[in-house]
């Protein structure tokens, strides 16, 4: 699991006027991060899920933190590319 977060969180820069290519990893307290946070949301996601089996009902709080959790890995993700 670790392969593909560190991949997609390194950064490739092309320097102007070469045909080089600068690879930047990632902090290891980002994959971490990153790692936690995907992690929490899967969890989540199985608590509304046992929620809905056994109330049998929504719940709109775990649906929130779900939606904030996926929000912040993709902007993590989306800003450490750029």
């Amino acid at each position: 699991m670790n392969d593909w977060i560190k991949k997609a969180l390194t950064k490739t820069i092309l320097q102007k006027g070469k045909r080089e290519t600068i690879t930047i990893p990632p902090d290891s307290r980002l994959v971490y991060g990153v790692k936690f946070a995907i992690t929490m949301t899967l969890c989540l996601s199985a608590l509304e899920i046992a929620h809905m089996i056994v109330l049998g009902k929504w719940n709109s709080e775990i649906f929130a933190a779900i939606t904030g959790l996926t929000g912040t890995i993709s902007g993590i993700l989306i800003a450490q590319k750029t």
